[in-house]
């Protein structure tokens, strides 16, 4: 089995306050009672400038160093950078606007309409993106009158078509394509072109990150949390071709891995045993936000007076290729897993995921630099009643060093200062599961900061209602050895004249 490295990787946001006020799962699911509530939480959006000026959305992009996110000031919210730039190394901060208009050409059923004057406005401003080429803007519809829209919007229910708004003015609507299919009702359908779309847009920075070109690409891996089929299927898929279609992979195929939070790290262990495997040349794994997440814990912080942070869906890609000898290698022989009969407590999946998979390959927890695994913003998950999630992941962790006699008790917190990471990923379900920190754990590796990290995914697979089981994954990624040159058929052929020549002078003898 030949080894494998993390050669590049892509992290966006698109900042979608209307989408997430619209139709996020708790202000659309707000009842009667809540109308204050409801009232309110306009009040508290964000605007484009601050979600881009707002210190953990700078660092998921690569605007703000991860290692310098620790000393912003807090609350960082009440810090905004204003001068923060758009991009940043791993990707960018999308407006509304322009994702809608990105909606629209991930669209290929017409589901999408765009009030014209809007999609003029949104034409203009992507045709300047460096990476949305000519090919991918001439998907954009030149749009449809405001009327003919407005009638639409009047004669549907909300079932067959929702109003698309971009600064509180309906600026065009998603169509349903079934009158009484659920599974392809707008809702439904929106929500998987907004992560579809998303992903298209991770994609399209992880090609220009590291140079691959699309044609190039073997096989795409999709581990959002949406699924996509209809009433005799429904999740049968398939988001990674659609994706790769949009961004011009021609010679790619792909498939969709779930597994809620922990479908990002099973997603990685698959297409890296592919490449290992020789199966594929490359895997590219990626996943879109989901919608319904978006302001899901907004009730609390519209109470407590602060912005209502969860505005913005979230988007990766990552490349996986065979170890170069530079790259960040993922090793496959140190893999954790949360198996049926391991246990649903904290501190049993914690064993399964990092203490087994460590002791296995010889190594302790003292051997990993940097653990990665739930890394919710806290200031979203605090006022909610969450707590800090990567602070209490990290802590867990070494807890159970202590019970392992990996540390002693009195060195846990430098432990959890020198080994935890600031959470900087939305609360997107998948998207804080450890993947956001593969690329700068990658690139630490390649820099010489660290030798090691561990990748950590968990998932809740109770809300599926089937099973109890909790759910999990975890890989390791290091600074990988040198590759050995390859033979060539020179090397070979003169391998084979020098020991005929040998063989014959014995003969002579």
């Amino acid at each position: 089995m030949s080894r494998v490295a993390i050669k590049g990787s892509a992290y966006c946001l698109e900042h979608v306050p209307q989408l997430g006020l619209h139709y996020g799962n708790t202000p659309y699911t707000a009842g009667e009672g809540e109308k204050e509530y409801l009232q309110a939480l306009p009040k508290h959006l964000q605007t484009y400038e601050q979600a881009k000026g707002y210190a953990p959305n700078m660092t998921y992009i690569g605007a703000l160093p991860l290692e310098d996110l620790d000393a912003q000031p807090t609350p960082m919210y009440q810090n905004y950078n204003l001068e923060a730039p758009r991009f940043g190394t791993y990707g960018e901060i999308m407006p509304e606007d322009e994702f809608l208009g990105l909606l629209d050409i991930c669209d290929v059923f017409d589901l999408i309409w765009l009030e014209k004057d809007f999609a003029a406005s949104v034409r203009e401003k992507l045709s300047k993106h460096e990476l949305i080429t000519e090919s991918i803007l001439a998907r954009l519809e030149a749009g449809h009158d405001r009327a003919e829209i407005e009638e639409y919007l009047k004669s549907s229910d909300h079932t067959q078509v929702l109003p698309l708004y971009f600064d509180g003015k309906v600026v065009g609507m998603a169509r349903a394509a079934h009158a009484v299919d659920d599974n392809l009702f707008a809702h439904v359908l929106l929500e998987n072109l907004a992560s579809k779309a998303g992903s298209v847009l991770a994609l399209l920075h992880l090609l220009r990150n590291t140079g691959l070109k699309p044609e190039e690409v073997d096989f795409v891996i999709e581990c959002s949390e949406e699924g996509a089929g209809d009433a005799c299927q429904r999740a049968g898929g398939n988001f990674a071709k659609a994706i790769a279609e949009i961004a011009g992979c021609v010679n790619a195929s792909g498939c969709d891995v779930r597994g809620f939070c922990a479908g990002p790290v099973n997603a990685m262990i698959n297409g890296a045993s592919q490449v290992a495997a020789g199966a594929r040349k490359n895997v590219v794994v990626l996943a879109g936000g989901a919608i319904p997440k978006l302001y899901m814990n907004s009730r609390d912080h519209v109470k407590k007076d602060m912005p209502a942070l969860e505005d913005c869906l979230g988007s990766f890609a990552i490349l996986i290729t065979p170890c170069d000898g530079v790259s960040a290698e993922m090793r496959l022989d140190v893999l954790g897993k949360h198996s049926v009969g391991a246990g649903a407590s904290p501190q049993a999946v914690t064993q399964a995921l990092t203490w087994e998979p460590l002791q296995k390959a010889g190594l302790t927890f003292a051997d990993v630099d940097k653990f990665g695994a739930e890394l919710h913003i806290p200031e979203i998950t605090e006022p909610a009643g969450a707590g800090n999630v990567p602070l209490a992941n990290i802590k867990m962790i070494a807890a159970l060093a202590v019970m392992k006699k990996s540390i002693e008790k009195k060195d846990m917190m430098t432990f959890v200062k020198e080994k935890g990471l600031h959470g900087f990923a939305h609360t997107q379900g998948h998207i804080p599961a450890g993947a956001p920190f593969i690329g700068p754990a990658a690139d630490w590796i390649k820099e010489g900061k660290i030798n090691r990290a561990m990748i950590i995914g968990k998932g809740s697979l109770f809300l599926a209602r089937l099973t109890n089981l909790a759910d999990g994954a975890s890989f390791l990624l290091e600074k990988p050895a040198p590759v050995a040159a390859a033979v060539s058929k020179d090397d070979i052929k003169s391998l084979l004249l020098e020991s005929l020549s040998e063989i014959a002078a014995d003969l002579k003898k």
